[in-house]
């Protein structure tokens, strides 16, 4: 068989002006999007201007456009919006950045407007404007020193009352490219934004909830803070939140990176943010590594690793062991090792272990986990046993079976006629692990006959199943089933 040939900017070269000329001529007349690019390149022989000109007029439509989108017109609106965000970012970027960023911030600028237009549950538009946001700050390095610091102006020109978020996102993408004397302007023109605002908030009749844009502000203060390098500061409007929407990890860590532990060591054990997130005991593996690393930092290793290891006990984190066998001694670690499989084996919760032991890995031991526990294991879980299963199977049968049993019973007993066919290639795969299985099973547990024997017992009128299977594969629909009302239920 031919390998297909890829296609280069020297091949491409090699069909000659002529015919490259005829092929782009021809997408265009079906490709709006492509057309416009074609139409844009051809403007920015004339200059960036140009080129701009012609962008501009895009622009303007977007604006402009009320009417709202169809569903099945979603797909190609996101298209044409990236292609204009291509032609702004790749024809007029290289030219003349500066034009290219204002004209990046103007369609950002349209995102509320589009997004009432439009059921964007797929994420297509939105990543539109992430692919724009991302754009502006790749573009900012090459701005000339003036450009650059107008650029804070023309930001909050164009997004400084957006409720949406991007503000702050187009801040984080440029703001590590700016002059520190632009960042200090910026700053401080927000903190006195922010105290207006608040002055004038403060003296509205109490009619009502309503957004204020202060906090948004205050966000791009820190994004500022951290590309200025000022931690303080960073640190001061932190404390100004409420404590549940602090970030108290993300400040202990860069306290940490500045080797100011004690304080890292007090933000680090502060509720916060996290608490939405993790367990009343205070155990994420996230903060748990954390508050360790300074405490390693400090000198005290003694109560980093027993940290650690408290947490491994209660959240059997693969992460955290790993961290804690990594601070041990050689051959210490090999027993300490050993231990927290035991730890692991033991846990009141064996969905907990089995997941450790395939973060691991240790197949044996997950096998080992799911044999023990045979009734524990939940078919309704069908987006994690079969992947289990398929590891296991070639190496460990019989809990490769005993979860195959789980997943097949799940769908019978509960008549999940839309799953019959996974049902019917379960029970082949149990088909064919019977022979290595059957002889090592528990007492307890029927061999496969029995098993089989027993499924067509209990369930005998359910066709839809029964009918896909074979020698213990699936069949193909007949077309009589094939036809059947999808809301049809089969008996039993």
């Amino acid at each position: 068989m031919a390998r297909k040939s890829t296609l280069t900017t020297e091949k491409l070269k090699e069909l000659g002006t002529d015919k490259l000329a005829q092929l782009v001529l021809h997408e265009t007349e079906g490709n709006a999007g492509f057309r416009r690019q074609v139409k844009a390149a051809l403007a920015g022989k004339s200059g960036p201007e140009a080129m701009a000109k012609l962008i501009d007029r895009r622009l303007s439509g977007l604006a402009r456009a009320k009417n709202f989108i169809e569903w099945d017109k979603a797909r190609a609106f996101a298209g044409d919006l990236r292609s204009l965000t291509d032609t702004i970012t790749s024809e007029l970027g290289p030219a003349a950045p500066a034009l290219a960023i204002d004209r990046l911030l103007r369609f950002i600028a349209t995102h509320e407007q589009v997004f009432e237009r439009i059921d964007d549950s797929s994420g297509r538009v939105q990543d539109v404007y992430y692919q724009a946001i991302h754009a502006t700050g790749d573009l900012a390095p090459s701005l000339p020193v003036p450009e650059a610091g107008a650029l804070p102006g023309k930001i909050m020109a164009a997004l400084g009352e957006s409720t949406h978020g991007y503000l702050a996102d187009v801040t984080e993408a440029v703001a590590a490219h700016l002059p520190q004397d632009t960042l200090a302007r910026w700053d401080n023109d927000l903190k006195d934004a922010i105290a207006a605002r608040q002055a004038e908030e403060a003296a509205r009749k109490p009619d009502g909830w309503f957004y204020s844009m202060t906090s948004r502000w205050a966000r791009m203060r820190q994004t500022i803070a951290s590309a200025r390098g000022d931690l303080d500061l960073l640190i001061a409007l932190e404390i100004k939140k409420k404590p549940h929407m602090r970030d108290t990890l993300g400040i202990a860590a860069q306290l940490l990176e500045a080797g100011r532990c004690a304080e890292a060591l007090e933000w680090v054990r502060q509720p916060g943010r996290r608490s939405f997130v993790e367990n009343d005991d205070g155990l994420s593996p996230e903060r748990i590594s954390l508050e360790a690393r300074i405490l390693d930092a400090t000198g005290d290793r003694s109560a980093a690793q027993a940290l650690r290891w408290c947490c491994f006990e209660a959240r059997l984190s693969a992460d955290i062991l790993r961290e804690y066998l990594k601070q041990l001694p050689d051959f210490e670690d090999i027993e300490a090792e050993d231990r927290a499989h035991a730890v692991a084996l033991e846990k009141d919760e064996p969905e907990a272990a089995l997941q450790f032991f395939l973060d691991w890995p240790r197949h044996d031991l997950a096998a080992t986990l799911i044999v023990a526990h045979a009734h524990r294991w939940d078919g309704g879980d069908w987006h994690i046993l079969p992947k289990v299963a398929g590891l296991l199977e070639h190496d460990h049968p019989l809990a490769a079976t005993i979860l195959y049993r789980a997943l097949l019973d799940n769908i019978l007993d509960r008549a999940r006629s839309k799953a019959y066919g996974h049902g019917a290639k379960y029970l082949g795969k149990l088909e064919l692990l019977a022979d290595e299985a059957d002889p090592i099973r528990p007492s307890g547990m029927a061999d496969h006959a029995a098993y089989l024997a027993k499924l067509k017992t209990a369930h005998p009128r359910k066709s839809g199943f029964w009918t896909r299977v074979g020698d213990g594969e699936p069949k193909e629909r007949s077309l009589s089933e094939a036809r059947r009302p999808v809301w049809l239920k089969d008996d039993g």
